[in-house]
């Protein structure tokens, strides 16, 4: 029972993480060191901020409100 209970927990937490996209960081670290061995990985706070810049600099992705 507690085997499944950690499947099912770990299962939740990987969805989650997903869904609200906290894993890009992750996956972008994985990308650059396998393609790009050379370049320096930058921070999370840099990624964060080249994301955000590059979200808002796309007309397809309309205004911000906030």
């Amino acid at each position: 029972m507690t085997a499944a209970l950690r499947r099912a927990a770990r299962w939740m937490r990987w969805y989650v993480r997903e869904l609200t996209d906290e894993s890009a960081y992750e996956r972008y670290v994985a990308h650059v060191r396998k393609d790009h061995p050379a370049a320096t990985v930058p921070s999370r706070r840099a990624f964060e901020r080249m994301r955000t810049d590059r979200q808002e600099s796309d007309p397809r992705q309309g205004f911000r409100c906030c």
